[in-house]
């Protein structure tokens, strides 16, 4: 390897790095990076600043730190899609359509939407969701409320920013804090609930599924027509179920934290 080229991967190595530290971190000046990293600021203002032409990095105009943008968040959840996220679900929702007789569904974020990548249909003969392959806004979807609420405060004002909160139903949220409080909820419970907030007459649990890193990379939820719910019987099974399905599911990603619910 010539001189050249070996000075080259040294820097894409470094900026490798770079990204990787801000990850763990979340926000870091480039004193900070130095320092975590043991590189010149020089190398590190150099680096940076080329991540950041890329659109990889975003710079905080308040403290000026820098963060990871969603640009990479969305590469992650592409990457997760092709290397088979659908095939290590895919006995988990089994095992929930299973056990409750429902829809279950399995998504991921793009933007402020959700996409639906896989689905398995309830038993019954009148069923309730949306097919695959089918985008609905992320904050009047099951899917969607559970993946955000454990998403990095600094994404999640990105794709509040996105958001119109546009009413579909009379119970669909439309204002950013009655949001950011239902999120604080569903934070504190570990999964969420859509009452008939994107489609009348449609409810649906969901659960966030983590990967190695912590991060909600999809989600996956029980929907089903509302005149079937028996909140004293339903909401306790399928809340217990959907935890239970996010705990096992975000191991097999490599996820080893616990979260307090």
């Amino acid at each position: 390897m010539t001189k050249e080229k070996s000075n080259t991967v040294k820097s894409v190595l470094k900026a490798f790095a770079i990204i990787e530290e801000l990850d763990k971190a979340g926000e870091l000046s480039i004193g900070e990076l130095s320092k975590r990293l043991s590189m010149d600021k020089s190398t590190v203002h150099r680096l940076i600043n080329t991540i950041k032409e890329a659109g990889y990095v975003t710079q905080n105009e308040d403290n000026r730190k820098y963060s990871n943008s969603l640009k990479l968040f969305a590469i992650g959840n592409k990457v997760v899609k092709s290397t088979g996220i659908k095939k290590i679900a895919r006995p988990y929702l089994e095992y929930l359509a299973d056990k409750t007789g429902e829809t279950v569904n399995l998504g991921v974020r793009v933007g402020a939407k959700v996409i639906y990548v896989d689905k398995i249909e309830s038993s019954s003969t009148i069923r309730a969701g949306l097919e695959i392959g089918m985008t609905v806004p992320t904050y009047c979807s099951g899917l969607g409320k559970a993946i955000l609420a454990f998403t990095p405060e600094d994404a999640l004002n990105e794709v509040l920013d996105e958001i119109n909160f546009k009413k579909y139903t009379k119970n669909t949220i439309q204002d950013r804090e009655d949001f950011l409080k239902e999120l604080e909820v569903v934070r504190n419970k570990g999964y969420s609930i859509d009452d008939e907030e994107y489609v009348d007459g449609l409810i649906c649990f969901g659960v966030p599924v983590f990967d190695y890193h912590g991060n909600p990379v999809a989600a996956v939820s029980v929907s089903f027509p509302k005149y079937r719910y028996d909140e004293s019987k339903h909401h306790e099974m399928h809340s217990k179920l959907l935890l239970e399905t996010s705990r096992e599911l975000s191991k097999q990603l490599g996820y080893r934290s616990e979260h307090n619910f």
